[in-house]
């Protein structure tokens, strides 16, 4: 059998990810004398959610002040001139990685303006199913556009809009997209947070000291001190300025479709999404996993640091299996690197991931991982494993398998690179190298009443889209065909 993607081995190209990206995240502070370098602060915290490019702009109400570029937070902003120049009491700051649009240096958010009003910024977790036709519609009117992100499809709405009042201005360009977004927006002197009726995405509200924050996790507030107040709402549109906060709900209301994936990988363990602690789902997870497929016999279980170690730890409470660190991370690896020759065996994986011989060596042991995609690095992890020593190798999985791209604001390969969507379970098995495998069921996902009953996205799983898509989404955007089962042996790497 072999698996749809050239990167089972290493090879002069880039390889090819077995993770979904993060896609973005955004921060927001108001009426703070030091809002740039809190908003710094919040970046790094999110820095998980995006790391291909990040930037702030900040206003002390005459202008805006901005700086952005492509790279990890610490890298962009590390002189200290840089923060000092953002001056203001204002600011917004995003993390992004490209869900559309390419990932070069004009894309770089937050996307600013000049328009009849003033002038604005906007920065953007998310992403938009009807963005084609609006841009069209867009550019024959006049419009013309600077980037290719969908982001840039709400700024232009917002400046044409004839509302004469931001926030009824921000209400009228919301009102004419589909999709997921989490918005800060600067207009002139005040802070807009925006959050799409589904809630497809975390977004939080806090405050410090006389002055209001807002930020995809709470875990960017924790880092700075603010005191979380609540979520910003699915439909609601927040205004921060000299009236106060104030909150509008112009929107008619929807099923909630909260992003099941940003419990089981994305949002960080210390943080709290969608009102429940990440850690304490994700132990949770891995109980059900470990009634659903028990290990017996095993010695040890083991994670696949750093995203599956809390439901590794529900397993191992749930099966009374000691949990051992087997594997260990490299928390330094760069975005790039020099690609080595054929003869590096795994070179790609052992970057990131090494093997502790002196816990593996003669056991049974259980790997517990949140997800598979294209199911490369976890064959070569399982490799990895059985050389340092294992004789059984049992992997295990809390989720259940992704057979579909998403198409709200996760970068995910397109169908037919998902194994999940076009192999059995024993077929996966028999590709990983694995004695064993199980995945966690969707029912499983909230057998221990995790979840709230159909509020939660699980197209990933099922291919149930909540949200309609216009003629040729997918296609253009994604490239998206159906998958092909290819027989024969894996290819050697």
């Amino acid at each position: 059998m072999t698996i749809p993607t050239p990167s089972d081995g290493c090879s002069a190209r880039v390889p090819a990810r077995d993770k979904p990206r993060e896609y973005c995240g955004v921060f927001g502070a108001y009426n703070l004398p030091n809002a740039a370098e809190l908003t710094y602060y919040g970046l790094y915290a999110l820095q998980h959610r995006g790391q291909e490019s990040a930037g702030i702009v900040s206003t002390d109400g005459d202008q805006l002040y901005i700086h952005r570029d492509t790279g990890l937070v610490v890298d962009i902003f590390h002189k200290p001139e840089t923060l000092t120049s953002l001056k203001g009491s204002v600011a917004i700051g995003h993390n992004r990685y490209s869900t559309t649009g390419s990932s070069s240096r004009q894309n770089v958010q937050p996307l600013t303006s000049n328009f009849k009003d003033g002038f604005l910024a906007i920065g953007h977790n998310g992403n938009l199913v009807n963005t084609l036709r609006l841009r069209a519609e867009l550019e024959e009117q006049g419009s013309i556009f600077q980037t290719s992100t969908d982001t840039e499809v709400i700024l232009h709405l917002i400046a044409r809009s004839t509302y004469r009042d931001p926030a009824e201005k921000i209400a009228d360009a919301l009102n004419q997209v589909k999709g997921a977004y989490c918005l800060v927006i600067l207009i002139n002197d005040e802070l807009f947070a925006a959050r799409d009726p589904r809630g497809y995405r975390p977004f939080t509200l806090g405050r410090l000291d006389e002055g209001w924050v807002v930020a995809s996790e709470t875990c960017a507030l924790d880092l700075i001190g603010a005191r979380v107040e609540r979520d910003v709402e699915p439909g609601e549109i927040l205004r921060i300025g000299r009236q106060g906060l104030q909150s509008y709900k112009p929107f008619p209301k929807k099923q909630l479709q909260q992003c099941v994936f940003e419990l089981i990988y994305f949002s960080r363990p210390d943080s709290r999404i969608f009102g429940q602690s990440v850690d304490r789902i994700r132990r949770l997870f891995g109980r059900a996993l470990a009634r659903e497929h028990p290990a017996q016999g095993a010695d040890i279980v083991i994670s696949v640091p750093d995203s599956s170690n809390s439901a590794a730890l529900g397993y191992a409470e749930e099966s009374n299996i000691p949990l051992e660190l087997g594997l260990i991370r490299n928390h330094y690896v760069g975005r790039t690197f020099i690609h080595p020759t054929q003869s590096i065996r795994d070179i790609n994986t052992r970057i990131k991931y090494n093997p502790v011989r002196g816990v593996l060596e003669g056991k049974k042991v259980v790997v517990v991982d949140d997800s598979i995609v294209r199911g490369t690095t976890s064959r070569r992890l399982i490799r990895m494993i059985r050389q340092a020593g294992a004789t059984e190798v049992h992997m295990r999985i809390s989720s259940p398998p992704i057979r579909y791209p998403c198409y709200y604001g996760i970068d995910m390969p397109t169908r037919s690179e998902l194994i999940g969507s076009s192999h059995t379970v024993d077929e996966i098995q028999t590709y990983l190298g694995v004695d064993s495998l199980g995945y966690l069921s969707e029912k499983g996902l909230d057998a221990l009443g995790t979840l709230d009953a159909g509020n939660h996205c699980m197209a990933c799983f099922n291919g149930n889209y909540a949200e309609s898509f216009e003629k040729n989404f997918q296609k253009t955007m994604y490239e998206d065909i159906q998958p092909s089962l290819l027989v024969g042996e894996p290819p050697n790497p």
